[in-house]
């Protein structure tokens, strides 16, 4: 029988991983700069948990969650995105007690969603987010997303585009739900039946449609924006010249209204222009979602976040010919002549391994000159050469690759000489 990768799925192979060490690493540096702190939540969670974080209107909700129950006959779910589980463990273990507020957390993992598989979106997939919780200061929004648009430029990425709306507090968002059930009722049967479904249940979801998203009602709906009232234009007011204030360069869009049901006041997508990209140009987004602590369980407590696709980033450095300083060479490969040379140099690797240099030698029992092109291929800093003669005078031959240089070091002497070198 064949085994195959399930649809939706990639292996990510030497060659590529280190690509993703190195992203990966650049996040946790930048989070360390703006002190946001690691947290691991479990890939699955109660199912409930989801339905009533996401939201039960979303599409993540309605058709893309792998829902199971196990044996036990608990509804269980592998986590859609990250931000319900993160505030699930903020409550379940009281972090809103500590002394140190806001809680300022990120995470890296695979996240699942039953989706049509294509470039840059998978049904596993790696997201890097993170969440601010305990703040409602818009000092904290601007934070969040300057942290956002500084990982992509690090990174060398261009052509970056900032968008950001406000969906208001909840008396905003009320106003403007009555003034989108009256636009949207009179012809509603026009529209798909999940929209049909969302005008009564949350028709600011409506906005958010794909299928119907060329209809001309969409073009003239009523936008946010025009509801808003004096503290939340206020609140947006101080987001925008925050941003400003940091020559973060943005554009502001009354239909954007975000896929989650949780997000109110400040909302943003990082968008990518140019060719190569297809339908998907959003790179990331996120926003503030003032309540989502209480419909967990907690205490009401304010919090804004995002989170970004690990493989999206990827594909966006590739299409713009961005190549990451990836080292891929190692320090030194042993190569032994000989079965006592052997034995020695497995004790050799030991302990250049022991003292932090990266080593590999021959297994294989490949004559001198095969063993030589691995270590080329290994694209070696120094080679260290043993053989019966050597043993003889517990010495080794030190070459040093990219010059041809080599010189007789004795073994107790081996290891400094080789950090001294490569320092």
């Amino acid at each position: 029988m064949n085994f195959k990768i399930p649809r939706g799925t990639q292996d990510i192979l030497p060659g590529k991983v280190e690509l993703w060490q190195f992203v990966e690493e650049k996040a946790r540096d930048l989070c360390r700069r703006y002190n946001y702190k690691e947290i691991r939540t479990p890939m699955f969670e109660q199912t409930e948990l989801f339905m009533r974080g996401v939201g039960d209107t979303t599409d993540i909700v309605q058709k893309e969650m792998y829902t199971f129950e196990d044996r036990g006959g608990r509804s269980l779910t592998l986590r859609p995105e990250g931000t319900a589980s993160t505030v699930r463990s903020y409550v379940e273990h009281k972090l809103f007690g500590n002394p140190i507020q806001p809680t300022k957390l990120y995470y890296i993992g695979p996240m699942f969603r039953y989706e049509r598989p294509q470039s840059g979106r998978m049904r596993q997939f790696v997201q890097f987010g993170v969440e601010a919780l305990g703040s409602a200061d818009p000092t904290i929004d601007a934070e969040v997303i300057a942290l956002a648009m500084e990982f992509y430029r690090e990174l060398g990425l261009k052509n970056l585009k900032l968008v950001i709306n406000s969906l208001g507090d909840t008396e905003s968002r009320n106003a403007h739900r009555q003034a989108l059930v009256n636009h949207f009722e009179p012809r509603i049967n026009e529209f798909c039946s999940d929209c049909q479904a969302r005008l009564a249940k949350n028709p600011l979801r409506i906005l958010d449609c794909k299928k119907d998203r060329d209809h001309e009602l969409m073009g003239s709906a009523p936008a946010i924006l025009d509801y808003l009232n004096e503290e939340s234009t206020i609140y947006f007011d101080k987001v925008k010249k925050l941003l400003s204030d940091m020559n973060i360069d943005f554009v502001v869009d009354p239909n954007l209204v975000r896929g989650l049901d949780y997000y109110n006041n400040t909302a943003f997508e990082i968008m990518i222009d140019g060719d190569g990209f297809g339908s998907i140009t959003t790179l990331s987004g996120g926003g503030r979602y003032n309540g989502l602590v209480q419909d967990i369980g907690g205490p009401e407590t304010p919090g804004i976040g995002f989170a970004l696709s690990i493989e999206r980033l990827l594909m966006a450095l590739e299409v713009q010919n961005i190549s990451l300083p990836i080292t891929e060479n190692l320090d030194c490969y042993v190569i032994a002549i000989g079965e006592e040379a052997k034995l020695a140099a497995a004790n050799i690797s030991f302990k250049l391994r022991q003292a932090g240099l990266s080593c590999d030698q021959d297994y294989l029992d490949k004559k001198m000159k095969a063993q030589m092109k691995a270590a080329d291929r290994f694209q070696a800093t120094f080679v260290v050469i043993i053989g019966e003669s050597e043993l003889e005078k517990s010495a080794a031959i030190v070459k040093e690759m990219a010059t041809g240089e080599q010189e007789e070091i004795q073994l107790v002497e081996l290891t400094n000489y080789l950090q001294q070198k490569l320092s």
